[in-house]
């Protein structure tokens, strides 16, 4: 039997999409406790019985967000990997920048629940995190950042794991850097995408490179 979250990705149109798509958008912006099944509900402009009828406590509604959001990304990152499949390293960071800071910026509820997740005290106990490891491992794969595939080093997960947390911080933070930069949100996304490039290709192609010039190598 379908779960709730199946029914609502299947039918993107339902009631169940429809609150899945509000509790995304509020749990992102107050966090956990921040957010209530009667704002969720006000939202989508339902009685609160209906949210309840569709997807229990509000934890289990929680659980599936952050489950919706997890399938969201292992289907853009690949998305991402057929385009910058076989291409060398620096190309693959500048696509992969660029397409998952557009990806980003379009779901900012993304990142700010990443970082409440990690970040803060809203966190939601929930089983789920335990499959975060394996697309931290997927990206290493993808950017050759280990040379056995079958094991991912330490060090790889965690050079993801700066990237990863870069790329959230510049698009959660958008609401307090974009006003002190001055900068409208066209250019804001334009700097951003250059500051990324900027800071991650050195620093993950030249030391390709660099490692490929080793006698080791």
């Amino acid at each position: 039997m379908a779960t709730p979250l199946e029914k609502a990705r299947m039918a993107p149109d339902s009631m169940k999409a429809r609150i899945l798509k509000a509790a995304r958008r509020l749990f992102g912006q107050y966090g956990f406790h921040g957010t209530t099944t009667r704002m969720i509900a006000k939202d989508v402009e339902i009685d609160i019985s209906t949210l309840y009828y569709h997807w229990g406590e509000k934890g289990d509604l929680y659980e599936a967000v952050i489950r919706d959001i997890y399938e969201d990304l292992k289907l853009k990152l690949s998305e991402v990997e057929k385009v910058i499949h076989g291409r060398p390293l620096s190309e693959r960071m500048e696509i992969s920048i660029d397409m998952m800071t557009d990806y980003l910026f379009d779901n900012p509820e993304i990142s700010n629940l990443i970082l409440f997740r990690y970040f803060t005290k809203t966190r939601h106990p929930t089983g789920h995190d335990i499959h975060v490891p394996e697309l931290i491992s997927d990206v290493a794969r993808s950017m050759n950042l280990s040379e056995d595939k079958s094991r991912i080093s330490t060090s790889a997960r965690m050079q993801v794991l700066a990237i990863m947390n870069t790329i959230h911080n510049f698009i959660s933070g958008e609401g307090f850097f974009r006003p002190m930069l001055g900068l409208e949100k066209k250019e804001y996304v334009v700097r951003v995408r250059e500051t990324l490039k900027f800071i991650l290709v050195p620093a993950f192609a030249g030391k390709a490179a660099l490692r490929a010039r080793s006698p080791a190598g």
